[in-house]
């Protein structure tokens, strides 16, 4: 009963990730209806439609520091809470755009909010886990974000625009009502000294009846590095290795070419001139990442992150490099069904790795009197590097086209397999102490 009470609460606090989900799949297919200028009043050029693509990334980015040091300040609860009323603001911005410059703004705002959950729940659903379900819960998060995406993809197919953008706003308002019952994380609030609330919220998460007096006392043990400022705990070796290992994890995340296929999917199968339908052939890759981000739950405790990293990187090279040919040499051989298949391998190598594991990661590799702070580190990186291959994918395939584009992706695999292998620590049933203590081990 513990375990099903921990993975209700979990994947209700991931649902900001859903919300994000819906953000990140909105713009491929309204795309062509924006564009014809059947959506608004105006119709945005080439930059500006870039800007509203790329300008959610951006605000995911601007968004994890500040939160980072809010859920350290007022709670993780409370920070989360507090950005669904200005998620709803930002849609309804979108929904009610009469000028570019709404619509930009909406953009930035509802990433800003979605891209803070990146840092906070990961952080918050680790926490309420035991050890032995801290993988399988961390996974919820990048669960929810692709089912956000497959629902948007899905939606968007058989809707306007503006009924699309209502669907959307419906999420942030389901959150807030469900996650208000929820309790603070027990974590933040033995670090703060409430020893009280804490042990309450542990006897909800475990069993009214759970022995919960150890882990209680490593929580509180935690909170007495508290007292220690940011740059000296920013600056241990320990907390350097750790923030080295999660920004190289989530700048190959994004650099194997993630946020490209998803946000140009449609474009990608225009251009391979696959026979399917471009929207069709959009939701068939949302659900083939749902599908393998479930696949991922229940592999992660089994076979480890590191297993799972290399696998990932593996199958995201062998796609990228199929599709470099493919753009190179086949693109008139009729042959459009490949480009669909490798686009799934990538997906699935994507959704069972590097989709949900550097995010697990990022809440495993720091002790709790830093992971606020180095978690919004990692997660703004993530997003800049999102930023970046979101506004070069399409200048870059137009001026040395998509065999060099999926060329350079096919490299960042490669590279990524390789830091993986060689530099990644295991942390599958491991404590925080047991992974800092193992970071912290100097080589012979």
């Amino acid at each position: 009963m513990s375990a099903a009470k921990q993975f209700i609460v979990g994947i209700i606090a991931a649902m900001g990730a859903l919300c994000l989900g819906t953000v990140i799949g909105w713009s491929g297919p309204v795309e062509e209806e924006i564009k014809s200028g059947q959506a608004f009043d105006f119709v945005p050029d080439t930059t500006e439609w870039g800007l509203v693509g790329s300008l959610m990334t951006l605000g995911a980015a601007c968004s994890c520091i500040p939160v980072g040091v809010l859920i350290g300040k007022i709670g993780r609860k409370v920070t989360m809470l507090c950005l669904l009323p200005p998620f709803v603001i930002g849609w309804a911005l979108i929904i009610l755009a009469a000028h570019i410059a709404m619509l930009l703004v909406g953009r930035f705002i509802v990433g800003f909010c979605g891209g803070a959950f990146c840092v906070a729940s990961p952080m918050y659903t680790t926490e309420v886990a035991e050890v032995k379900y801290r993988g399988i819960m961390g996974c919820f998060f990048q669960l929810l974000i692709v089912h956000g995406i497959l629902y948007s993809f899905v939606v968007g197919a058989f809707v306007n625009t503006l009924c699309l953008g209502i669907a959307c706003t419906i999420w942030p308002i389901i959150y807030f009502l469900l996650f208000m019952w929820m309790p603070e994380s027990p974590v933040y609030l033995a670090q703060k000294g409430k020893t009280e609330r804490a042990e309450k919220a542990l006897k909800f998460l475990r069993g009214k009846d759970a022995d919960v007096g150890g882990e209680l006392k490593d929580m509180a043990a935690e909170g007495q590095k508290e007292q220690a400022s940011i740059g000296k705990t920013l600056c241990r070796k320990v907390t350097l290795k750790g923030l080295f290992l999660s920004i190289t994890l989530m700048i190959f995340q994004q650099f194997t070419g993630i946020n490209a296929i998803v946000f140009y999917t449609t474009f990608i199968f225009m251009s391979a001139g696959s026979s399917l339908e471009p929207r069709f052939s959009t939701i068939v890759v949302g659900i083939v990442m749902a599908v393998s981000t479930v696949i991922s739950i229940f592999l992660i405790e089994r076979l480890g992150r590191k297993i799972l990293l290399l696998i990932s990187a593996l199958m995201m090279g062998i796609s990228t490099l199929i599709m470099s040919l493919y753009f190179g040499l086949l693109l008139d051989s009729d042959v459009g069904w490949l480009a669909l298949m490798a686009i799934c391998i990538f997906i699935i190598g994507f959704s069972v790795g590097f989709g949900p594991v550097p995010w697990v990661m990022m809440a495993e590799l720091f002790a709790e009197d830093v992971k606020a702070i180095a978690g919004s580190i990692a997660g703004t990186t993530n997003w800049l590097a999102a930023f970046v291959v979101t506004l070069l994918f399409p200048v870059l395939n137009e001026q040395i086209g998509a065999t060099a584009c999926f060329g350079i992706f096919f490299g960042f695999a490669v590279a990524a397999f390789l830091f993986v292998l060689f530099l990644i620590p295991e942390t599958k049933g491991r404590t925080i102490n047991e992974i800092q203590a193992k970071l912290g081990e100097k080589k012979e």
